[in-house]
């Protein structure tokens, strides 16, 4: 491989996250040649244990992105709390703390619109629960440049309202299940 992967995955959560992130991320197989961000509603004020769960749960390495931090295949980041995560083309992570989104810093759409910009049609977005809107427009714009736009179906999300407004603001999206969406992962990563 020539250092730069060949495509990406983002997911966007909030309430509930932790559960919905227990049944994808532990299922992704251990030779995956894609990044992974995923980016959860957090806390301002308090240190994420977010990356030491899953990094004892996956078969992939899982860390906490940090400021100008190298993208490798393989490898789950976290957005830190009270950071937007960016993507600096498709090489280096960028963590900023300009103004909040939907009262979110992370902002799922902050996070979605950058993995878009660096990714384009290789790039899978996927929002799962939560209580807010965080997420809607950021899948749009996924997959207005190409990418894949994946939501959990509302009737299995612990918060209803995000993927209900990520249905609403992209209507074409593939509309699934945890182990679908998991399903799903497996085959485009092997």
């Amino acid at each position: 491989m020539s250092g730069q992967p060949g495509g990406a995955i983002i997911i966007g959560a909030s309430a509930g996250a932790l559960e919905a992130l227990s049944a994808i991320l532990p299922t992704l197989p251990a030779d995956c040649r894609f990044p992974i961000f995923v980016v959860v509603h957090l806390p301002p004020n308090k240190r994420s244990v977010l990356a030491d769960i899953f990094d004892r749960k996956c078969r992939l390495r899982a860390i906490e992105a940090e400021d100008k931090e190298p993208v490798e295949p393989g490898t789950i980041y976290f957005a830190p709390p009270d950071y937007h995560l960016l993507l600096e083309g498709r090489s280096h992570i960028s963590l900023s703390s300009e103004e909040e989104v939907f009262f979110s810093r992370p902002s799922i759409d902050v996070a979605f619109e950058s993995a878009a910009d660096a990714w384009g049609k290789q790039l899978t977005a996927i929002v799962l629960t939560g209580a807010n809107h965080d997420g809607a427009h950021g899948l749009q714009v996924v997959a207005q440049l190409g990418g894949a736009a994946i939501v959990q179906d509302p009737l299995t999300a612990y918060a209803t309202a995000m993927p209900e407004a990520a249905i609403r603001a992209c209507p074409d999206a593939k509309v699934m299940s945890l182990s679908q969406i998991a399903t799903y992962l497996q085959k485009i990563l092997t």
